[in-house]
């Protein structure tokens, strides 16, 4: 007699099982970054301002920024019921949410509509920024769970490159489609998403950390691969490696008002939530939305370029920006984390002092000096800071606290984002060139913030960070003798070796 049972996950394991994880994660990455640069493209459209009463610079940058409170309300909603709900269920509502916003945003007749639907889009991008990043670190290896993050943000690009593309394609036709299209197409992502995550596993780590055993170590199994069982002594350690960082964390877990107060043990819980959402602060910070969402507006109104050539160049930049950021595929798990934001926000310091330099002088020539320095400032970010500040969350906070310190996070790039994007349009309208020299000095300062106080997190499993903590309580200078963890195994124990 033929079985009939159902096999799970269409009967997939091992490779391709991650793989689709990846697929769904990655997708939420993409649908950010699209999300993030077609408004770039929209600002500057005719039958858009025509649409929105042609609103002036500070309610063009209200327009655009709210969505980001809308983020800051989903990724602190994932904070308070995210590890409730799981990774699973945050996601689909956050794409059922983003959808709903989408199909408002083109539909938009007026300023109100246009914010309220920017702040429902906003909250189910937080939702799903907070928690894809995590679904996808508890899914994976530790060898490759650093390269799957940064190739999510690699399709964040893609997703904003498609967008700046879609925007000047769309520039050449008249009427409401040429902007309402654009906005629409979102619908496409959410209908992948909405495709996948609901048939593949839910995280093996939430699982067990929640007592269902039975499913969690399941799950292990089935993500190892074909031919692997639930009663394989590697499957076994590694559940009872889950759940031992569970029980100590559970045992040493403060209680909120400990956690606000900064008593939380020798857990380093509280220094581990401000060193992740620090890395949101600086990404955002270091000024990369100043040109994500605003690009073709600053080639037109500060290097003084036609609407079509600004929109043809942020298209051609996004280009740039995605083939350079595959460099931190390369340099991901080689050069480590801490390394990657170093180089990255000096080089990027180093840009913004050339653009404001150029842009003070005037004129073409200057003007297309200052356009290559942009250029040259998405190369850094790519490859260094793109992916960086999303996966640091996810390595540096403990088993229990990881949704709330990813979610915290996501809410702090959400109101870094909403400040930077609020004020860029009048930033550039009265100040002129010396606006660029802000971020210029926030680049510079974060140099040594990041050598003197950051750990490095690279090659590591998940579990291995909780127990630097413990056994370096009152850590907080890393400097002194480089502090680049490796984990490392001698006669079958791990210990930490200081490099």
């Amino acid at each position: 007699m033929v079985s009939t049972t159902k096999k799970p996950y269409l009967g997939m394991t091992g490779t391709k099982l991650n793989a689709w994880v990846s697929v769904a994660c990655i997708t939420a990455m993409t649908l950010f970054g699209y999300d993030q640069g077609v408004f770039g493209g929209i600002i500057v459209t005719d039958d858009f301002l025509r649409q929105m009463g042609y609103p002036d610079a500070d309610l063009q940058g209200t327009i655009v920024s709210l969505y980001d409170i809308g983020c800051f309300t989903g990724a602190m909603a994932t904070f308070a019921f995210g590890e409730y709900f799981g990774r699973k269920k945050s996601l689909i509502i956050g794409v059922i949410v983003m959808s709903i916003g989408a199909i408002l945003q083109a539909a938009a007749t007026n300023v109100p509509m246009m914010i309220v639907a920017r702040l429902i889009t906003g909250v189910g991008n937080g939702v799903n920024t907070a928690t894809a990043p995590v679904w996808q670190s508890e899914t994976t290896k530790a060898s490759l769970k650093g390269k799957l993050i940064v190739l999510g943000m690699i399709m964040n690009i893609a997703g904003f490159s498609l967008s700046n593309w879609m925007t000047y394609g769309f520039s050449f036709l008249s009427g409401s489609i040429s902007w309402r299209f654009p906005i629409a197409f979102q619908l496409v992502f959410s209908v992948i998403m909405l495709a996948t995550i609901p048939w593949l596993p839910e995280s093996p780590r939430w699982l067990l950390a929640h007592g269902y055993e039975k499913e969690g170590v399941t799950v292990l199994a089935a993500l190892e691969g074909e031919g692997t069982s639930i009663d394989d002594k590697h499957i076994l350690a590694e559940k009872e490696e889950i759940l031992e960082a569970v029980r100590i964390e559970r045992e040493q877990r403060p209680p909120l008002k400990d956690i606000l107060r900064g008593r939380t043990g020798n857990t380093g819980m509280v220094k581990r939530f401000l060193l992740g959402a620090g890395t949101q602060w600086m990404q955002q910070l270091v000024g990369i939305n100043v040109t994500s969402y605003y690009l073709p507006l600053v080639l037109q109104n500060s290097v003084g370029l036609s609407n079509n050539l600004s929109r043809l160049l942020a298209a051609c930049n996004s280009v740039s920006y995605l083939v350079f950021s595959f460099a931190g595929l390369l340099f991901i798990e080689r050069a480590g984390r801490r390394k990657l934001m170093i180089y990255g926000a000096a080089g990027q310091a180093v840009c913004y002092m050339f653009i404001s330099a150029f842009l003070s002088q005037g004129g073409e020539k200057y003007g297309a000096a200052a356009t290559a320095f942009f250029f040259l400032y998405y190369v850094f970010f790519g490859i260094c800071w793109q992916g960086v500040p999303w996966l640091y969350p996810v390595e540096i906070n403990s088993l229990n606290m990881r949704t709330m310190g990813a979610a915290l996070a996501t809410g702090s790039n959400c109101i870094s984002n909403y400040v930077v994007v609020q004020a860029t349009p009048p930033g550039i309208e009265n100040l002129g060139w010396k606006f660029y020299l802000i971020w210029m000095a926030f680049n510079a300062a974060f140099v040594p913030l990041i050598y003197l106080v950051y750990p490095e997190t690279s090659n590591r499993h998940l579990e291995d960070v909780d127990r630097l903590y413990r056994e370096n309580e009152g850590m907080v200078w890393v400097f002194r003798n480089k502090r680049r963890y490796r984990r490392s195994v001698r006669r079958g124990i791990r210990v930490w070796t200081m490099i």
